[in-house]
Order: structure tokens, then C-alpha cells, then sequence
């Protein structure tokens, strides 16, 4: 994990209780030579910001035709998977300084306890005064690649399933680092950010009879219209 971060999460009737242990917000930057603009380097805050609908305040995106809106008002990351990066680029006799602290995947909120194959598209939690549900998984893009300065990164995510998830808001609120994570509701369904990213991300959609999982997730009404509207695209 993160320098300086400690695992903290527990279930109390298999509803996950964590904390933030990290939060950050940023503004777009120059990014690119092209002119590319990015708020991907987001900076931690020390004190509670407001949570509104359609994310943090103080928080932007540099292109809302892709990023940003609704469905993704708070991107999450598990803090568990910096490790799982660490050993990845130590593989190759590499260290990346990114990975020292929290943040390098784009991250509004870091914390542990919030891992994919865990969570479901549904689940609600409370985050500080807000609460919010989980929406989608993340599917990075070029720009990660441009961030690290590796090329190939983000289709290493894509294969690892490792690519966090999105909160939207369903009641706002101020949230502050160090404030609880505490799930309020758990969707009754097996359809896991881990489990609806392989299918709609990962290559699942290829498998022989994954058009009726595809199908099914047209009519999840809590996941992101973005991917219901993948999944009848992929479907046929």
C-alpha cells in the first residue's frame, strides 16, 4: 500500500467498514504535448470537502464527453493493489515513484476493503456525510499509459481486473480523510464490479453464452447507463 497507510476495514454482517485514508481532488493540467489537458494528477486534501452529484468540490475533469458526470462523481482505487504494482514493475527491475504515495491512478479516494471482486454494481456505503453507490468499474485509457510513462499499463489493468470503480451520489455531503466508509446496503445480485468489467471490458462479452449475462445487465438499473448501453451493444 501507499507509504504511510495502514489497512483498516472490518465486516460487521458481511458489510464492509472501512475509512479514507486518502483524499484528493485536481483541476485539469497540461498533459500532453498535443495540448491534452488531464486532471489525472490529483493532489490530497486535509480538510472535508463538499460532495455534490456530480463529484467533489474544487474536483474537475478535462473532458466530460468521457469523463466526470453522474455515474462517475468519485473514482475509488483499493489501496490493496499498490503492492500488486509495486511487484509488477519490480518484475522488471523497475520502481516507480508514483507508487510511493497515494493517487497515482487517478483516485479521488483511496482506502482498503473496497476491492471489486467485493463489491456490487448497487452496493451503497456512506462516505463521511454523503452516501453513495457504486456504479461502474474504471476502464483506463492512453492517458494512464502518458501518466506512468509506460506504455502498455493500461491494458495490463484491463487483464488484471484491477482498475477501481465509480461512486455516484445519492445523498451529498461534506466528506473529510479519515472519515468512515460504512456499506448501508448490499445489492441483491452477484454482479461485482470485477464481474460486470470482465464481461464488458475484459473480453467476457467473446464467451460462449455471454449474450444472455449481457442481456441481463441491459436491465440492471443501478449500473452506469454508459455500460448498460455497452452491454446491448455487445449483445447484438
Amino acid at each position: 500500500m501507499p507509504m504511510g497507510m495502514v489497512h483498516r476495514v472490518r465486516y460487521v454482517s458481511d458489510m464492509i467498514i472501512s475509512q479514507i485514508d486518502v483524499l484528493l481532488v485536481g483541476q485539469p493540467k497540461p498533459f500532453h504535448a498535443d495540448g491534452t489537458m488531464s486532471a489525472m494528477a490529483r493532489m490530497p486534501v486535509d480538510r472535508p470537502v463538499f460532495l455534490g452529484k456530480h463529484g467533489f468540490a474544487g474536483d474537475q475533469v478535462a473532458d466530460p464527453t468521457v469523463h466526470g458526470g453522474a455515474d462517475k462523481a468519485v473514482h475509488f482505487y483499493p489501496a490493496e493493489h499498490y503492492p500488486k504494482w509495486i511487484a509488477h514493475f519490480a518484475a522488471e527491475n523497475f520502481v516507480h515513484p508514483l507508487l510511493d504515495q497515494a493517487g497515482a491512478f487517478g483516485e479521488n479516494i483511496s482506502a482498503c476493503g473496497l476491492l471489486e471482486d467485493d463489491l456490487r454494481i448497487g452496493d451503497q456505503f456512506r462516505l463521511g456525510r454523503a452516501v453513495v453507490e457504486v456504479a461502474q468499474g474504471r476502464q483506463p485509457c492512453w492517458k494512464l499509459d502518458h501518466h506512468f510513462g509506460v506504455h502498455g499499463l493500461s491494458g495490463a489493468v484491463i487483464n488484471s481486473g484491477r482498475g477501481g470503480g465509480y461512486f455516484r451520489v445519492i445523498e451529498e455531503g461534506e466528506v473529510a480523510p479519515g472519515d468512515s466508509i460504512e456499506q448501508l446496503y448490499a445489492a441483491g445480485h452477484d454482479w461485482t464490479i470485477a464481474r460486470t468489467f470482465h464481461l464488458l471490458i475484459g473480453g467476457g462479452h467473446r464467451a460462449e453464452g455471454a449474450k444472455s449475462a449481457l442481456q441481463a445487465l441491459t436491465t440492471l438499473e443501478t449500473l452506469a447507463d454508459s455500460w448498460r448501453s455497452r452491454a446491448a451493444k455487445l449483445a447484438g
